[in-house]
């Protein structure tokens, strides 16, 4: 029987929030938000906004179900401090992510700097807390 118990629920709802964050200042216009619009060919329409807070609702929840996962896989694998829990937010990163998604662009002839834009966001973030979660266990 899998057991949960051991689920630090904070330290979830902290690292959805960090994700959360991060998402919203890597995809803000002082980071990446003008090259990744133009690489998916959005325009930005002065006061129209729609789907936003669907989007940075379902964002969130995303956020909660990838770190209660992260932090399943570290409580399992019994991951302990910063280093080792970053380094397992990047192993998670390279087969969950960058393994599917990259030959997914190629496919779509979609181009590289777009991979490594949304690619480059979960990275960091995993790696964050990816260590966090196995620091507050």
């Amino acid at each position: 029987m899998i057991q949960f118990h051991s689920i630090n629920n904070v330290a979830i709802l902290v690292s959805a929030i960090i994700l959360w964050i991060l998402g919203a200042i890597w995809f803000s216009p002082a980071l990446f938000a003008k090259p990744w619009m133009q690489l998916l060919g959005i325009t930005a329409e002065p006061g129209k906004r729609d789907g936003m807070l669907l989007g940075m609702t379902a964002s969130f929840i995303g956020d909660l179900v990838l770190s209660f996962v992260l932090s399943t896989i570290i409580m399992w694998s019994n991951t302990t401090g910063f280093a080792h829990g970053a380094t397992l937010g990047v192993l998670v990163w390279i087969a969950f992510f960058a393994a599917p998604n990259l030959p997914q662009g190629i496919y779509e002839r979609r181009p590289f700097k777009l991979f490594a834009i949304t690619g480059g966001y979960w990275l960091v973030g995993l790696f964050i807390v990816g260590g966090m979660l196995a620091t507050w266990r």
